[in-house]
């Protein structure tokens, strides 16, 4: 009589400050781009889905929205992804950038930290960017720190962008995940959509290209994605900003910015899909769109 082996399933959530290296880990477990990582914080704006799977566990990732205090309509819907996240997952996976840690009273003094920690479910604390410590040893004091909160179950240093510490936090999720069947196909790496991942390779474009506000001000809607058989798919997108001097910046002058935009988005594009696109861009004003519910709404907020 055949024994099936034991597997393991479950949903984990990463929670942590605004650039703490939450999409980059993603990114790198999965060994793909699924999740926009750049050097600004507060790119990740929805939640992420992204599937691992091992012989004997799958891990269905949510990366999160970074914690901040938020000042808009869409930075409080993006806070309510991390609650939901915190309701949905079976493990919790905090973030720590090394960096940054100025004490454990200071740095989880957001109340979204509050209650993740007070959550009654396996927590796993992953110290990010050690590599940026001359010696491993500076980061003792700091998982003494962590661990005499009694807060994580598990507290594993690492550097998400050299894959250090990744093998070991992949393989501590795996142990802590619920008894069950996979929830997805072993090959599937994410449930989201590839019309939602082209108009995030747009959207990480500007964040490269143009400074100060402009990003934040942005949002990206694909109007039209034509698959077709023969020749490149066409693909529509709008560029969504606040103000006519936003539409002005993101054109440029003579219309070089968004000439450079539409180049290097089509190039990542067509990395991603494996194909030539045809890419279309226009920049559309929304007065208030991040306070806008309506706007926010038809935006996938």
């Amino acid at each position: 009589m055949d024994h099936q082996p034991i597997t393991r399933a479950g949903y984990v959530a990463i929670i942590g400050m605004p650039n703490s290296g939450k999409s980059t880990l993603l990114n790198s477990i999965l060994k793909t781009k699924l999740s926009i990582a750049t050097h600004k914080p507060q790119t990740t704006r929805k939640n992420i889905l992204g599937i691992h799977s091992e012989n004997e566990f799958q891990i269905v990732f949510l990366d999160t929205p970074g914690i901040l205090k938020p000042r808009y309509g869409m930075q409080e819907n993006m806070m309510g992804y991390v609650q939901k996240s915190l309701d949905d997952a079976d493990v919790v996976v905090v973030m720590i950038d090394v960096e940054k840690f100025n004490g454990t009273d200071t740095y989880f003094k957001n109340p979204v930290f509050g209650k993740a920690l007070e959550i009654d479910k396996p927590k796993i604390a992953f110290i990010n960017k050690i590599d940026q410590k001359e010696d491993v040893k500076d980061v003792l004091p700091l998982i003494k720190e962590l661990s005499e909160t009694g807060k994580f179950d598990e507290i594993l240093p690492g550097a998400a962008i050299k894959q250090h510490g990744q093998q070991d936090l992949i393989n501590t999720i795996g142990k802590l995940l619920p008894k069950g069947p996979f929830y997805y196909d072993p090959e599937l790496l994410s449930t989201q959509p590839e019309r939602f991942f082209v108009s995030e390779l747009i959207r990480e474009q500007v964040f490269l290209i143009y400074k100060d506000e402009i990003p934040y001000s942005t949002e990206v809607n694909i109007v039209e994605y034509k698959e077709r058989e023969d020749g490149k798919w066409f693909i529509s997108a709008e560029i969504i900003v606040e103000r006519d001097t936003q539409k002005m910046i993101i054109i440029g002058k003579n219309g070089q910015q968004i000439k450079q935009l539409g180049m290097r988005a089509r190039k990542e594009i067509e990395a991603h899909l494996d194909m030539e696109i045809f890419l279309s861009l226009f920049v559309k004003v929304r007065n208030n769109w991040r306070d806008n519910k309506t706007y926010l709404k038809s935006y996938g907020y």
